[in-house]
Protein backbone atom coordinates (compact mmCIF):
# COMPACT_ATOMS: atom_id res chain seq x y z
CA UNK A 1 0.00 0.00 0.00
CA UNK A 2 2.91 2.22 0.73
CA UNK A 3 4.21 1.21 -2.79
CA UNK A 4 1.06 2.41 -4.31
CA UNK A 5 0.45 5.34 -2.20
CA UNK A 6 3.70 6.57 -3.61
CA UNK A 7 3.54 5.83 -6.91
CA UNK A 8 6.56 3.98 -6.78
CA UNK A 9 7.01 0.28 -8.69
CA UNK A 10 5.99 -2.74 -5.84
CA UNK A 11 7.64 -6.36 -5.57
CA UNK A 12 6.13 -9.36 -4.88
CA UNK A 13 8.40 -12.04 -3.27
CA UNK A 14 6.58 -15.01 -4.19
CA UNK A 15 9.42 -17.32 -3.24
CA UNK A 16 9.57 -15.55 0.06
CA UNK A 17 5.80 -15.26 0.63
CA UNK A 18 3.74 -17.53 -1.23
CA UNK A 19 0.55 -17.22 0.42
CA UNK A 20 0.28 -13.75 0.70
CA UNK A 21 1.46 -12.54 -2.94
CA UNK A 22 -2.37 -12.12 -4.54
CA UNK A 23 -3.21 -10.20 -1.41
CA UNK A 24 0.10 -7.95 -1.63
CA UNK A 25 -0.55 -6.94 -5.33
CA UNK A 26 -4.43 -6.70 -5.13
CA UNK A 27 -3.47 -4.35 -2.05
CA UNK A 28 -0.77 -2.24 -4.05
CA UNK A 29 -3.25 -1.99 -7.02
CA UNK A 30 -5.77 -0.55 -5.00
CA UNK A 31 -3.94 1.85 -3.09
CA UNK A 32 -1.61 3.10 -6.08
CA UNK A 33 -1.61 6.40 -7.40
CA UNK A 34 0.06 7.66 -9.63
CA UNK A 35 3.24 9.95 -9.62
CA UNK A 36 5.84 11.44 -11.31
CA UNK A 37 7.40 8.28 -11.32
CA UNK A 38 4.93 6.39 -12.85
CA UNK A 39 1.42 6.89 -14.04
CA UNK A 40 0.30 3.06 -13.92
CA UNK A 41 1.01 0.08 -11.67
CA UNK A 42 4.05 -1.57 -12.15
CA UNK A 43 4.54 -5.03 -10.17
CA UNK A 44 7.27 -7.42 -10.57
CA UNK A 45 6.75 -10.86 -8.73
CA UNK A 46 10.07 -13.21 -8.07
CA UNK A 47 10.48 -16.79 -8.34
CA UNK A 48 13.12 -19.79 -7.44
CA UNK A 49 13.83 -21.15 -10.71
CA UNK A 50 15.64 -24.37 -11.31
CA UNK A 51 15.86 -25.23 -14.99
CA UNK A 52 18.17 -27.98 -16.83
CA UNK A 53 17.81 -30.08 -20.13
CA UNK A 54 15.28 -32.10 -18.77
CA UNK A 55 13.00 -32.73 -15.31
CA UNK A 56 15.49 -35.42 -14.02
CA UNK A 57 18.76 -33.33 -13.96
CA UNK A 58 16.32 -30.60 -12.84
CA UNK A 59 15.15 -31.70 -9.73
CA UNK A 60 19.23 -32.88 -9.15
CA UNK A 61 20.44 -29.82 -9.70
CA UNK A 62 17.49 -28.35 -6.76
CA UNK A 63 18.05 -31.33 -4.10
CA UNK A 64 20.17 -29.01 -1.96
CA UNK A 65 17.13 -26.48 -1.90
CA UNK A 66 15.03 -27.71 0.84
CA UNK A 67 18.60 -28.01 3.61
CA UNK A 68 19.64 -24.52 2.55
CA UNK A 69 16.47 -22.82 3.17
CA UNK A 70 16.12 -24.71 6.47
CA UNK A 71 19.65 -23.38 7.41
CA UNK A 72 17.94 -19.84 7.06
CA UNK A 73 15.02 -20.51 8.55
CA UNK A 74 16.93 -21.49 11.80
CA UNK A 75 19.40 -20.01 14.23
CA UNK A 76 22.29 -21.99 12.25
CA UNK A 77 22.42 -19.24 9.60
CA UNK A 78 22.76 -19.30 6.29
CA UNK A 79 25.10 -22.52 4.94
CA UNK A 80 26.55 -22.72 1.87
CA UNK A 81 24.21 -24.42 -1.02
CA UNK A 82 25.11 -27.91 -0.87
CA UNK A 83 25.76 -30.76 -3.08
CA UNK A 84 23.15 -33.41 -3.48
CA UNK A 85 24.58 -35.99 -1.90
CA UNK A 86 24.95 -33.59 0.67
CA UNK A 87 21.44 -32.92 1.04
CA UNK A 88 20.27 -36.19 0.85
CA UNK A 89 22.70 -37.49 3.40
CA UNK A 90 20.70 -35.14 5.73
CA UNK A 91 17.90 -36.97 8.36
CA UNK A 92 14.89 -34.67 8.67
CA UNK A 93 12.96 -34.22 11.20
CA UNK A 94 9.12 -33.64 10.83
CA UNK A 95 9.55 -30.11 12.20
CA UNK A 96 12.79 -29.71 9.57
CA UNK A 97 9.83 -30.31 6.62
CA UNK A 98 7.02 -28.42 7.87
CA UNK A 99 9.39 -25.62 7.47
CA UNK A 100 10.84 -25.64 4.31
CA UNK A 101 7.95 -27.21 2.77
CA UNK A 102 6.02 -24.11 1.73
CA UNK A 103 9.19 -23.21 -0.49
CA UNK A 104 9.81 -26.09 -1.92
CA UNK A 105 5.55 -25.96 -2.70
CA UNK A 106 6.44 -22.76 -4.74
CA UNK A 107 10.16 -23.57 -6.47
CA UNK A 108 9.56 -24.18 -10.33
CA UNK A 109 12.06 -27.11 -11.20
CA UNK A 110 12.15 -28.68 -14.67
CA UNK A 111 12.77 -28.39 -18.79
CA UNK A 112 12.67 -24.75 -20.12
CA UNK A 113 9.45 -25.32 -21.52
CA UNK A 114 7.96 -26.99 -17.78
CA UNK A 115 9.46 -24.06 -15.98
CA UNK A 116 8.12 -21.19 -18.59
CA UNK A 117 4.64 -22.66 -18.63
CA UNK A 118 4.55 -22.47 -14.68
CA UNK A 119 6.07 -19.00 -15.40
CA UNK A 120 3.48 -17.71 -17.39
CA UNK A 121 0.67 -18.95 -15.07
CA UNK A 122 2.57 -16.83 -12.44
CA UNK A 123 2.46 -14.02 -14.52
CA UNK A 124 -1.05 -14.62 -15.48
CA UNK A 125 -2.54 -15.14 -11.89
CA UNK A 126 -0.06 -11.66 -10.43
CA UNK A 127 -0.44 -9.87 -13.26
CA UNK A 128 2.98 -9.17 -13.13
CA UNK A 129 4.99 -6.67 -15.79
CA UNK A 130 8.46 -8.16 -15.01
CA UNK A 131 9.27 -11.94 -13.34
CA UNK A 132 12.75 -11.48 -11.18
CA UNK A 133 13.93 -15.03 -11.14
CA UNK A 134 16.62 -16.80 -9.03
CA UNK A 135 18.26 -19.73 -9.51
CA UNK A 136 20.38 -21.50 -6.84
CA UNK A 137 22.52 -24.66 -7.26
CA UNK A 138 25.62 -25.75 -5.84
CA UNK A 139 27.48 -25.87 -8.85
CA UNK A 140 28.02 -22.26 -11.01
CA UNK A 141 27.93 -23.49 -14.62
CA UNK A 142 24.26 -25.45 -14.15
CA UNK A 143 23.15 -21.98 -12.36
CA UNK A 144 24.34 -20.19 -15.41
CA UNK A 145 22.97 -22.61 -17.70
CA UNK A 146 19.37 -22.47 -16.33
CA UNK A 147 19.44 -19.31 -16.81
CA UNK A 148 20.10 -19.15 -20.36
CA UNK A 149 17.88 -21.98 -20.91
CA UNK A 150 15.03 -20.44 -19.54
CA UNK A 151 15.71 -17.25 -21.67
CA UNK A 152 15.97 -19.23 -24.63
CA UNK A 153 12.56 -20.76 -24.23
CA UNK A 154 11.13 -17.88 -23.17
CA UNK A 155 12.46 -15.13 -26.33
CA UNK A 156 10.86 -18.06 -28.35
CA UNK A 157 7.24 -17.59 -26.95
Amino acid sequence: EVAGRGGLRFAANYHVSPATVLEAVDGYRAAFQPSEVLDKPYVSVSADVVVAEDDETARELATGYGLWVRSIRTAEGAIEFPTPDEARAHVWSDADRALVQDRLDTQFIGSPRRVADQLEQLQEATGADELLITTITHGHADRVRSYELLAEEWRQR
